[in-house]
């Protein structure tokens, strides 16, 4: 039976927890308090007003940016997903020479600084193998779809493998006896097992794609804008609460999307147990 000494000895844990979570956080409140705000100054409250989320969707440039981080964050991850599982059921079902050597290479995008994977990007698609910059909508958004596509589909390979690392083996070896061929086996039993790791995959690779600013703005063209790039752009030329609107509004669909895999993994989990 736990005591007052036990808790009082766990206050210091308590009060440090406490502190690096409004470290963290309480700007993230500010700046989404402060989209509210009816001043034209982001550090002067006088009001509250919705007027810059109306000039936000006002915008026409913001709205196509937002609207290019959508088209590129769906395809890159479609071919995250699909490079990903292939790359995951490779890695966990054969054994072969160089196995080790590819695992490494499958994490180097993650452990990588975005800085470099930006330039080794720019590069390959200036020098090695040129990117128009010319091409109609969506084509023009090939080479950024590519770059995400790139590094997106490692941390879907991931979390897919650490979900097939539970599979139960025998389920298969029982529908093979059964005259299943390996399709079947594939589509019935492996695929409703890997939802929860593709879902939690899938959505960790559209929300690494839909904020990233580093590797978009050097594979980006001169006439490609993205939400990250754009509000980078609002920053610099001028600083007004609009910024903290479509900061805001970022910030809450990325929220979303994670609580949404949070939800799915904890509704597998308890579905496991029941």
């Amino acid at each position: 039976m736990k005591g007052p000494l036990d808790y009082l000895a766990r206050w210091p844990l308590r009060l440090w927890l406490a502190m690096v979570g409004a470290f963290l956080y309480l700007p993230l409140l500010a700046l989404v308090v402060f989209s509210f705000n009816d001043s034209r100054r982001i550090t002067v409250w006088r009001g509250f007003s919705l007027r810059w989320y109306a000039e936000l969707f006002d915008d026409g440039e913001l709205v196509a940016a937002f609207g290019n981080s959508l088209v590129i964050a769906a395809a890159s991850t479609i071919i995250s997903l699909i490079l990903g599982t292939l790359a995951a059921l490779l890695l966990w079902r054969f054994r072969f020479a160089g196995k080790a050597p590819l695992e490494a290479l499958l994490g180097l995008p993650i452990v990588v600084p975005e800085i470099c994977l930006g330039v080794a990007f720019l590069v390959f698609f200036t020098a090695i193998v040129p990117w128009p910059t010319e091409l109609p909508w969506p084509l023009n958004l090939g080479a950024i779809i590519i770059a995400h596509a790139t590094f997106s589909f490692s941390f879907v390979a991931l979390v897919v493998r650490a979900r097939l690392a539970s599979f139960d083996s025998a389920l298969a070896e029982a529908a093979r006896d059964l005259g299943a061929g390996e399709w079947l086996i594939f589509r019935d039993i492996m695929v409703p097992h890997m939802v929860p790791g593709l879902v939690a995959g899938a959505l960790l690779a559209f929300t690494l794609s839909l904020d990233d600013f580093v590797i978009t703005f050097f594979t980006s063209g001169p006439d490609t804008i993205t939400f990250p790039i754009k509000v980078y752009s609002m920053v610099r030329f001028s600083v007004t609460p609009a910024v903290n609107a479509a900061s805001t509004l970022l910030i809450l669909l990325t929220a979303g999307l994670t609580a949404l895999a949070l939800w799915l993994q904890g509704a597998d989990i308890a579905k496991q147990a029941a």
